[in-house]
């Protein structure tokens, strides 16, 4: 088991493209941190430059205690798991797994006891005779995951795993890789584009925007505290809405609503704002509604409804109970939760909250 320790890491390409800029992180022993962003932040470069796969151009990597800037992937003591799976298509389920170990010369007994033991703690027990192209999407992942889990390495990396495989398995496979860290107890670092599976998996998300990471921290503090409004509209589904306001009298106002400024902002000297509010954050409320909203579109979602609604100039989206009884161009009176507003300052696009 190792820490992962990341200091002031950059990478430039030819260019003076700015792939990764000055990013320091440091993930502790047996966590399972997830970075998140969207396609082409950097966030596969950054993993690649902890496998030794990149070259990094500035900074220091350091796993386990030593710095792996000069070594090799093969003496850093991490496993990989790749997008497209990587196994060799000629090669049985048993071989594919078997291959990393042989080639480290370890001895026949000592590769078939890790082969077993991996198939036994991923189901494939059945699989080990068969070839890559016998297989469904799911279970060339398992075997992805058995291969990187034999060679009982300090770190686990995963480059986007779950993209190629469809909607309802990629939900089985997060919770599966999930129980996986949790069986294992080894240091686990996640990539995906994907922030509904950063949520759901990681013990701690890295946001990363334009090779700079933005905030790292729990899903929930993430989610309820964002540094800035990148944060707020990326995690989070569906998005928060942002609307503009001014701070008039100790009241923010916009969208024709007056409220509270909420606890905790300061906006001394400020007149102008982003309003940042999720969708769960309108309340139906019919004895002292903020507003009421004229809806456009509703969508059902089974547990809960969505509902569109101009507010001001803006088309925004709330969170309503599932027995709500609402079809388009109802009126719904609504109360905003105060207390859960974000506030933004324009320019900076950071968060007010202090």
């Amino acid at each position: 088991m190792a820490e992962v320790i990341l200091k002031g890491v950059s990478k430039v390409y030819e260019g003076n493209v700015h792939a990764i800029k000055d990013i320091s992180l440091e993930i502790a022993d047996r966590e399972f941190l997830v970075l998140v962003g969207p396609s082409g932040c950097g966030k596969s470069t950054l993993l690649r430059m902890i496998a030794g796969l990149e070259d990094i151009t500035s900074g220091e990597i350091q796993i386990d205690g030593h710095t792996v800037n000069q070594l090799p992937p093969k003496d850093r003591d991490i496993s990989m798991v790749f997008q497209n799976y990587a196994l060799y298509p000629h090669m049985t389920v048993y071989d594919n797994m078997a291959f990393g170990l042989r080639i480290r010369h370890f001895p026949k007994d000592e590769i078939d006891n890790r082969v077993q033991e991996a198939s036994r703690i991923l189901g494939i027990e059945k699989l080990l005779s068969r070839k890559p192209k016998a297989l469904s999407g799911g279970q060339r992942q398992r075997v992805a995951l058995g291969r990187a889990i034999v060679r009982k390495p300090k770190v686990f990396l995963f480059d986007e795993p779950l993209s190629n495989l469809d909607a309802k398995l990629r939900v089985h496979m997060r919770t599966e890789i999930k129980k996986l860290h949790q069986r294992l107890k080894t240091t686990m670092i996640y990539v995906t584009h994907d922030q509904v599976e950063a949520m759901t998996m990681g013990d701690r998300i890295a946001v990363v925007k334009d090779g700079i990471l933005q905030q790292h921290d729990t899903p929930m503090n993430l989610y309820n505290n964002p540094v800035n409004i990148f944060v707020a509209g990326f995690i989070g589904s569906p998005a928060m809405n942002f609307l503009e306001g001014k701070i008039e009298d100790k009241k923010v106002v916009f969208g024709g609503i007056s409220m509270d400024i909420p606890p905790g902002v300061r906006t001394d000297g400020i007149s102008d704002v982003i309003v940042g509010i999720r969708p769960e954050y309108f309340i139906l409320n019919d004895v002292s509604p903020h507003f009421t909203a004229q809806i456009e579109v509703v969508e059902p979602m089974g547990n809960e409804i969505f509902v569109y609604f101009q507010l001001g100039k803006k088309s925004v989206v709330a969170r309503i109970p599932a027995d709500t009884k609402v079809r388009p161009g109802d009126a719904l009176p609504l109360r905003i939760n105060v207390g859960m507003v974000k506030l933004f300052d324009p320019e900076s696009k950071v968060s007010l909250s202090c």
